[in-house]
């Protein structure tokens, strides 16, 4: 067993991650990795033996950021909505729309870590987001009025498997909303622009220090 497997998930995600608050969302607070190499490399490494994912519920991507910030300018968005945080990492989407006045906010992940994460910082801001550790994509809307994705777009076999499904969610029934900045895998149909952002970042996780991540509305398939 590696020390990550053996961690207790919420305990190694208090270990390693200090409260920030992402550049663009300051009413926000994220148990966010305060080294990003360190955490990055030992997690990445330890986790691969697993068969895990790598820690991205750790940091704030210029994806997600974009998507929160646009739910807090524009709470009638989600506001008395059912709302879905599709691969949440830190959960920053689902809390953001839970602050907008959302009526009821899950966030799944299929990494136990991101779960962990996600409740730490649901409780850090005072919200309340159902967390599910769970594969979802092909599965049928059980009512969510409002899906939430931001960043999913960075490996080829997983950004179209994940936006072919959006796709068949979204409809007059469903808005879903896709935050990205730019990453080589977002489709280049079916989306329509709605706002964007320009979200400070680290050289460390991007090769800039600033991106102009764009929030999308997926179109229906």
């Amino acid at each position: 067993m590696t020390l990550a497997a053996k961690a207790d998930p919420e305990d190694f995600v208090r270990a390693n991650t200090r409260l920030q608050e992402p550049p663009l969302i300051p009413e926000v607070k994220l148990h966010l990795a305060s080294e990003v190499v360190p955490l990055w490399q030992a997690t990445e490494e330890e986790l691969a033996r697993e068969g895990l994912p790598p820690p991205f519920w750790a940091f704030a991507w210029a994806g997600g950021q974009a998507l929160a910030r646009y739910l807090l300018d524009h709470p009638e968005v989600v506001g008395g909505k059912r709302v879905l945080d599709f691969a949440a990492g830190s959960g920053l989407q689902g809390i953001a729309a839970a602050l907008a006045g959302a009526a009821s906010v899950e966030a799944v992940e299929i990494d136990a870590f991101a779960c962990a994460a996600c409740r730490l910082n649901a409780a850090a801001n005072g919200v309340e987001v159902t967390v599910r550790r769970e594969d979802l994509v092909g599965r049928a809307n059980p009512g969510w009025d409002v899906v939430l994705a931001g960043d999913v777009c960075y490996e080829r076999p997983a950004a179209e498997r994940i936006t072919a499904w959006l796709r068949s969610l979204a409809g007059p029934d469903c808005l879903v909303l896709m935050g990205d900045p730019g990453r080589t895998y977002l489709p280049r149909e079916g989306l329509e622009r709605v706002t964007a952002y320009a979200v400070k970042t680290s050289r460390e996780l991007e090769d800039t220090d600033l991106r102009n991540a764009v929030v999308w509305k997926v179109a229906s398939s």
